[in-house]
């Protein structure tokens, strides 16, 4: 395989079906495989055309969906995979822009509350996307300032830290089908309540 990263996702490979009109999403920095011998499936993300190998044979590329899946908005991912709202990405850039800063020179650009700028600047740097320093004042005593990360590394950490929170969102989603199928087995009477998940949320 080249240089690309993959996620793997085992369960429901349904070669029977009749593929959709509907083209699977495209790219030039992803591609995603299936295996005709089990149920994996691997998206590979890199440039290039990287080779994707199960039973030491070719994986196929997916080349249709049979869902039609809306394009992700950049908002709405930093809020689901990283609980990164408007206000960290704002406080995220005006540090990577303007920095190092501290959390009242942020609060000053921006006008947002100290205290806000200072939550989403400690989550920012648990997150990895920055660091913090403290400095020397003049008229004495040291304030916490906060820097960007390597702009290389940051990239690096962000997509790996996204692709492993869709692989999380895969499972999940696999063991909500799975839960669903073994309902439907058990209760061949029954039709799926409305409230179906909240009644399985324990499980």
């Amino acid at each position: 395989m080249k240089d690309s990263t993959t996620i793997s996702s085992h369960r429901y490979s349904d070669h029977d079906t009749v593929e959709s009109s509907r083209t699977a999403p495209s790219s030039d920095q992803y591609a995603l495989f299936e295996c005709r011998t089990c149920d994996n499936f691997v998206l590979a993300f890199g440039p290039g055309e990287p080779a994707m190998y199960c039973h030491e044979e070719s994986m196929q590329p997916v080349v249709a969906s049979t869902m039609d899946i809306e394009p992700p908005d950049i908002r709405q991912v930093l809020l689901d995979a990283f609980g990164l709202p408007k206000a960290g990405l704002d406080i995220c850039l005006s540090v990577v822009g303007e920095g190092p800063l501290s959390a009242n020179e942020v609060a000053q650009q921006l006008d947002y509350d100290r205290s806000t700028v200072t939550r989403y600047l400690n989550d920012l740097v648990d997150l990895g996307l920055l660091y913090k320093s403290q400095l020397n004042r003049e008229e004495g005593g040291v304030v916490n300032v906060y820097h960007s990360t390597d702009l290389e590394r940051m990239r690096r950490e962000t997509l790996l830290g996204f692709l492993s929170w869709a692989g999380e969102a895969a499972a999940l989603i696999d063991a909500a089908n799975l839960t669903k199928q073994e309902y439907c087995k058990a209760n061949p009477s029954q039709e799926l309540p409305n409230l179906f998940w909240e009644s399985f949320t324990d499980d």
